[in-house]
């Protein structure tokens, strides 16, 4: 604390006597305890020496909490109109204790003034400790407003006259609004109409609403202030809304509406059922192919000219990537999206498996993101231009290497998807590309995904590129 800054403020501002500064200053020492201990901002001020207003001599900003002002305030004349307790305790010696006050920042505080006496009972300053209530001050604004709009929601309902309705009757909801006790204050047309609905007739105000609703007397009689339930009334399924108004600790009614969702629920039903049925349609789909890939698979154990094999192993293996698709469908959630990473490394490890049976060794990798979706008609050509590029790399790729390795990777590129075929074999040929199962892919990707293919050497081996929209566009001949 710079204390020839209080003698300079004082002498320069006030008619305090050497005697007197001494004395403020002795207390300023003090200011920094009394700050951390309070949790506040803690000021000394002194008349100014016109005796119309006070001036900032000393402060000390709490360590154990956050201070109310951003800069210092020291050498800054107090106002009456703002600070009116300083000046108060200035002119007469009485202590003020949490008084609202605004500060020079503009923030609400709680102010609380005392005296500071010399030896002679002369009021020389004051002793001044401040703590930001502005928050208090919203919060207790925003109850007031609050309580005010609930009464106010209140008188309308519960006072509206018989021929100019406040509450929009066009209100498609059943809403009543009962008092403490249950008794129906008022209802709109809908809820009227609903009484009428489940036989009840005619209403009169004042009767009780579970009389009518025995089946929301739990509703009613939760302590929840706000609480939505289902509730199912003459086959039919309602919302049931309830909204207490309440004032404090008292309630001044609540609104209960009743929402017809029967219609909701059974469209919500329905795709339930149509996704159990697209499941099982997968399901039969997918044991279907997988019986004629036994079939083929039991051909080709009895026997085949050789020639004759190649073709069946082929075709076997286009018809398990098609059936992987509803594989991996039906092992996830969705009944029309297909996760391409598990696709691909399906089809992938399958095709490797196969060729190890063929004395071949050929290991391979794949990278891209997870959980990317493609739909399940999209999945199907996919997965068979998968197919062939591995099945062209295991089949073409190695027959003069002891160890093959293949690269699968896919990435996405804003509304495209790029999939790359890598092997480390020996090399593309240009009459490579005459291959049937190049044209399968070819064919594939311009007509059934929208896409480019491309074919060529890399570094060592060969790179196959294919590229497709994830939105499909249609190809016209």
């Amino acid at each position: 604390m710079k204390y020839n800054r209080v003698e300079e403020l004082c002498s320069l501002h006030t008619n305090l006597s050497v005697a007197d500064v001494q004395k403020i200053s002795e207390i300023v020492v003090t200011l920094p305890l009394i700050a951390d201990l309070n949790k506040a901002n803690v000021f000394v001020d002194c008349p100014t020496k016109d005796g119309k207003h006070a001036l900032v001599v000393a402060e000390a900003v709490p360590k154990t909490t956050k201070s109310v002002y951003k800069k210092t305030v020291v050498g800054k004349l107090v106002y009456e109109a703002f600070e009116p307790s300083v000046l108060f305790t200035l002119r007469t010696g009485k202590p003020m204790f949490l008084n609202r006050a605004l500060t020079q920042e503009g923030k609400t505080v709680d102010q609380s003034v005392v005296p500071i006496i010399a030896n002679d009972n002369r009021i020389i300053g004051t002793l001044i400790m401040e703590k930001d209530i502005s928050e208090q001050v919203r919060y207790q604004q925003k109850m007031e407003a609050l309580s005010e709009a609930t009464k106010t929601l209140s008188g309308i309902l519960i006072g509206m006259t018989e021929n100019r309705p406040i509450i929009p009757e066009v209100i498609e909801e059943s809403l009543f609004f009962i008092d403490q006790e249950g008794k129906i204050l008022y209802s709109n047309p809908a809820a009227s109409n609903l009484i009428q609905e489940i036989g009840k007739g005619d209403f009169t105000p004042g009767d009780l609403l579970i009389d009518y609703f025995p089946i929301i007397k739990g509703i009613l009689n939760d302590s929840e202030e706000l609480l939505v339930q289902e509730v199912n009334i003459l086959n039919k399924v309602f919302q049931v809304k309830k909204i207490t108004l309440g004032q404090h600790v008292k309630s001044n009614g609540i609104f209960v509406i009743f929402k017809n969702i029967t219609e909701l629920r059974e469209k919500e039903r329905e795709l339930i059922v149509k996704s159990v049925a697209i499941r099982e349609i997968h399901h039969r789909v997918k044991n279907n192919l997988q019986t004629v890939a036994s079939l083929l698979r039991l051909q080709i154990r009895r026997g085949l000219p050789e020639e004759s094999k190649v073709h069946f192993v082929e075709s076997l293996n286009r018809i398990s990537s098609i059936a992987s698709v509803h594989e991996i469908i039906l092992a996830n959630s969705s009944v029309d999206d297909v996760d391409i990473y598990s696709l691909i490394e399906k089809i992938g490890n399958m095709l490797v498996v196969e060729a190890e049976h063929e004395n071949q060794k050929v290991s391979i990798s794949y990278s891209g993101p997870p959980h990317l979706l493609i739909k399940s008609n999209k999945a199907v050509s996919v997965a068979l231009v998968i197919n062939e590029l591995i099945q062209n790399c295991v089949k073409h790729a190695f027959n003069s290497i002891n160890e093959g390795k293949i690269s699968v990777q896919f990435a996405q590129y804003g509304n495209e998807i790029h999939v790359q075929v890598i092997d480390n074999g020996k090399g593309y040929t240009p009459k490579s590309k005459n291959s049937l199962g190049l044209e399968i892919v070819g064919m594939i990707v311009k007509h059934d995904l929208s896409g480019d293919f491309s074919i060529g050497p890399a570094e060592t081996g060969t790179i196959a590129l294919v590229r497709f929209p994830i939105d499909r566009e249609v190809v016209e001949e």
